[in-house]
Order: C-alpha cells, then sequence, then structure tokens
C-alpha cells in the first residue's frame, strides 16, 4: 500500500479506500450505463438478429465499445462527488495521453 499511496501521491489511507471506491462504482456503472443508452438509441439486442455470432458479437461489440466513454466520464463525475477530482483528473489526462490523445489535452 505504501508503494501504490507514494506512486499516486495520496498521503492517507481513508484517501486510498475513497479511490478504490471510486473506481469499483465507475466500473459497474459504466457497464449498467450502455444497455439502456443502446435501448434510448433503439438498438437493443433485438435489433441484431439471432445469430449470435454476428448479431450477438456485434451487439456486444457495440456494447463493450460504449463502455469507454461512460467510463471516462463516470470516473470524473464519482471522483467529484466523493472529493477526488484532482487525482481522477490527473488520472484521466495520463490515461488519455497514453492512448493516444494527447493533442486533444492541455497541460
Amino acid at each position: 500500500m505504501k508503494k501504490l499511496k507514494e506512486r499516486w501521491g495520496i498521503s492517507s489511507n481513508f484517501q486510498l479506500i475513497i479511490i478504490f471506491i471510486v473506481f469499483g462504482i465507475t466500473g459497474s456503472s459504466s457497464v449498467y450505463v450502455a444497455k439502456p443508452f443502446l435501448e434510448l438509441i433503439h438498438l437493443n439486442r433485438a435489433h441484431f438478429g439471432e445469430n449470435f455470432l454476428w448479431g450477438g458479437l456485434l451487439y456486444y461489440s457495440l456494447r463493450i465499445i460504449l463502455i469507454f466513454p461512460f467510463y471516462q466520464v463516470l470516473l470524473i463525475s464519482y471522483g467529484w462527488i466523493f472529493g477526488q477530482f484532482k487525482f481522477f483528473w490527473s488520472f484521466e489526462k495520463k490515461m488519455l495521453k497514453r492512448m493516444g490523445f494527447k493533442r486533444f489535452l492541455k497541460d
């Protein structure tokens, strides 16, 4: 735990617990939100056919692709709600830079 706290630049175990809680809630929420969003835009599972190889694979691939942007937004939102916005904003910028979105972010 000590190495993780040093690496992330945090000082207390309480802050570390809050960060773990935010990561857990964000992951679960982003998976949960993707399905209703697809239904909102009228792309439910029935629109992709019965064949799992093409219909199911396409539907679940689209759902997984949608999870990524939801995760990014929810991570910042929950971080703000739990009082850890600064940590999660720097974490988010670092992650997006590594993924090739550096030109969209200011330092």
